[in-house]
Formats: structure tokens, C-alpha cells, sequence
């Protein structure tokens, strides 16, 4: 018994690694899947065709241009085997894609979010009827989606698939594994967004050939998050999302969407940076949204050198460099990517951003951390679900139990 189930580990190990190999590079022939792998030719010659007969990778022939001999075998996954849907929650849209196992986008459509009052059961019914229309656009049953993954702003449950805190829903909590559960098989997933952007800036530098051993992305606009990577020391990847918006800055900051006083997002929120340009009381309540218009004519009006805007957008920046001064000390020194709507106001946070990590002791003893900005924040969101959700469905595959383990 023992023989077996180190037989069938080892092979769930060595399936895990080729399907991980065809994920991250693409179509491979047998010869680069065992210069990435490690694996024997044997073993690959095994994985490959029990995969293969499962449906789950397809096999194709590469003729080169005018050469003779014998087509290169290639293999990659194979698109049909099943579809992923991603959605995504923000504060003013939600967005629903549907991609096929190969990763490629099948479908997309948005739908804006009413900033009225309403509660998780009435958006528990648009949601899954905007899941069931995006489907019928093209014709996919709802059994052969493998994986739904979510994202939203706020805070997320540990275990399962449970929105504990969000800037949409407030403190009313939704568990989409028990949303969907009734009518759908898939896997269902839930994570925080900021969290998704720095995994698919790992996953950027690493097919980059420039690994970076940790980042740091903060995302900027009407929530203020953050998402940390880091390699462990035998090199699996490791993502959080610290609750970097509601960390404490100051009490002057004002009131947070989240209830309490001197919160980050209610220094460098777009509503806190609203609300010291118009030198609102700091108890008034935050407004819900802020159209990227209001933002930009406070912008523009600091850009021209009107003295509140301009401190308004110095003061973010102060509150975004003290927490991350924190967050340098507590983890390690690494660069830091800045994403978001509220990248278009860089050039006005920049200087208070390094006034704020100034503040850390190791930021003056060794120097600032490297700053760069990515606006597209929505393509790192979509990349980091792909990521996350198709190496969660390679994993069940691998694992035992699964058909493929049958595949003789």
C-alpha cells in the first residue's frame, strides 16, 4: 500500500510539473518540456499521453519551411477541455469574462454598478444571471466551466470564497461558494484585487528571466490596496494582500468608508483627497464614489498651483509613503509598482510618496526603493485570475483521484 501511494504521489508530482511547464511557456515539444521539467524522456513520454488521451492537452505537428525530415511534436493545453469565468468587481463596474482552458478570451462584457443602496441578495441575482447570459452568448453549458474566479476591493476570508469587508457591500458579508453552489460544480474562487496585481507582476519578471525575489503593488484610486509577493526559499511563490487601505496613518486623516478614524484610504483615497481639497470637515462621511472628472479638475487645479489641491494630493502621497515604510520594515526591501486609476496624478503624490518613506530608517540608511507605474492595473487583474484559476485546475487535474489517475 505504502509502494502505491508513493508511486501515484510521484506521479501526481511529475503530471503537476509538465502541465505548470505548458502553462507558463506554451506550446513545448517533448525535448523543452524536460529542459524545464527535469523529468526523464520516459516520464514525459508517459504524462504526456495519459493527458493526451484525457483530453486535457492536445498534440500538434510543426512542419518547418522547406526542411525535410520528420514535423516537430508540439503539445500545449488543450482549449476545449473546459472555460473559466472571471469577474471582476469595482466600484463603479462589474465585468464578466469568460476564457477557455488554453487562456485564451472567449467573451467579455461589462455592466455598471449602481450606487444606490442595495445588498448582497439583490446583487447575488444580477450576478448570476449576468454568469448564465455569458454562457448563452456562446453557447457553453454550465458544466464545462471548471472555475469561477472573483475579485473585489477589501477583505477576503482566509478559507473559501466569502467577501468578509468591501467598499461595495460594506460589512454585509457574501460567500459566492454558497451563491453558486446549488447549480454550479465549479471551483469557485475569491481574491482580493491588489492581491492578483502583484501575482501577475511575479509571474511578468519571471518570464522575464529577472525573478525578483519580492514586490510590493499598490493599487491607487476610490480604495487604496496592496498586494505583496514574495519567493520562499525553495522558490514557491507566495502572495498576500495586507490590509493596507485601513492600516492607521494618522487621525487627522478623517473618517474611512470602513468606519473608523486616520485610515491610509481616507488620506489617499480619491474621497480623501476630495475631501482636504475642498477643506471638508474629516468627520464628514466619505462619498461612495468619485467621478475621474472631479479628480481631474482638483488635478488640474494643483497642477496650475492652487495651494489647497496641491496639498491635498501631497498629503496622499505622505499617508501611501508612511505605510509603506511600514511595510518595507516588516518585510524586506524590494520594489514597489504603483497601479490604479490614480496613476494619472502621480507626478502630484510622487514627492509626498518619498517624504512618507523617508520616514523609515531603512529607506534613509539605504535609499529609496524603485518606484515604477503601470496604468494598466485592469490587464494585471485579469492576468493574476488567469494565473491563480488555471493553476488551481492543473493542480485538481494532478491530484489523485482525478480521471487522468484512471489513464492507463
Amino acid at each position: 500500500m505504502l509502494m502505491k501511494s508513493s508511486t501515484e504521489l510521484v506521479r501526481q508530482q511529475n503530471s503537476a510539473l509538465v502541465l505548470a511547464a505548458l502553462r507558463r511557456k506554451g506550446s513545448l515539444s517533448h525535448t523543452e518540456i524536460a529542459a524545464q521539467t527535469g523529468l526523464a524522456s520516459a516520464t514525459i513520454s508517459v504524462i504526456t499521453a495519459e493527458l493526451e488521451r484525457a483530453g486535457i492537452i492536445a498534440k500538434t505537428e510543426q512542419h518547418a519551411q522547406g526542411a525535410r525530415g520528420r514535423p516537430r511534436v508540439l503539445f500545449a493545453p488543450r482549449r476545449g477541455y473546459g472555460y473559466v469565468i472571471v469577474v471582476r468587481i469595482s466600484s463603479d463596474i462589474v465585468q464578466y469574462s469568460l476564457v477557455d482552458y488554453g487562456g485564451v478570451l472567449l467573451d467579455r462584457f461589462e455592466e455598471a454598478r449602481s450606487h444606490e443602496p442595495a445588498g448582497t441578495a439583490a446583487f447575488g441575482h444580477v450576478f448570476t444571471a449576468a454568469l448564465g447570459r455569458l454562457l448563452g452568448r456562446s453557447r457553453i453549458a454550465r458544466g464545462e466551466v471548471l472555475a469561477v474566479s472573483i475579485s473585489s476591493k477589501g477583505l477576503v476570508a482566509a478559507e473559501g470564497a466569502r467577501l468578509v469587508w468591501s467598499p461595495v457591500f460594506g460589512s454585509e458579508q457574501l460567500d459566492f461558494g454558497e451563491l453558486l453552489a446549488p447549480d454550479w460544480r465549479a471551483r469557485v474562487m475569491l481574491s482580493n484585487e491588489s492581491l492578483l496585481v502583484a501575482q501577475a507582476l511575479a509571474v511578468r519578471a519571471e518570464e522575464k528571466a529577472r525573478g525578483i525575489r519580492a514586490l510590493a503593488a499598490v493599487s491607487l484610486g476610490h480604495s487604496i490596496g496592496l498586494g505583496v509577493a514574495r519567493r520562499g526559499r525553495s522558490g514557491e511563490l507566495d502572495v498576500s494582500a495586507p490590509n493596507f487601505g485601513h492600516m492607521l496613518h494618522a487621525a487627522s486623516a478623517g473618517l474611512c468608508r470602513c468606519g473608523s478614524y486616520g485610515c491610509i484610504e481616507a488620506a489617499a483615497g480619491f474621497y480623501g483627497v476630495l475631501r482636504t481639497a475642498f477643506e471638508v470637515p474629516s468627520d464628514t462621511i466619505p462619498a461612495k464614489f468619485v467621478p475621474l472628472s472631479e479628480m481631474d479638475k482638483i488635478a488640474a487645479s494643483a497642477r496650475q498651483g492652487h495651494r489647497m489641491a496641491g496639498y491635498a494630493f501631497r498629503q496622499a502621497g505622505i499617508a501611501l509613503g508612511n505605510g509603506l515604510s511600514r511595510v518595507l520594515s516588516l518585510y524586506e526591501p524590494m520594489p514597489i509598482f504603483v497601479t490604479g486609476q490614480g496613476t494619472r496624478y502621480f507626478d502630484l503624490l510622487h514627492k509626498g510618496l518619498e517624504e512618507g518613506l523617508a520616514q523609515s530608517l531603512q529607506v534613509r540608511l539605504e535609499g529609496l526603493p524603485e518606484i515604477s507605474v503601470i496604468a494598466d492595473e485592469q490587464q494585471l487583474v485579469f492576468d493574476g485570475h488567469l494565473d491563480r484559476a488555471l493553476s488551481a485546475i492543473d493542480a485538481d487535474i494532478a491530484a489523485p483521484g482525478h480521471a487522468l489517475g484512471n489513464a492507463q
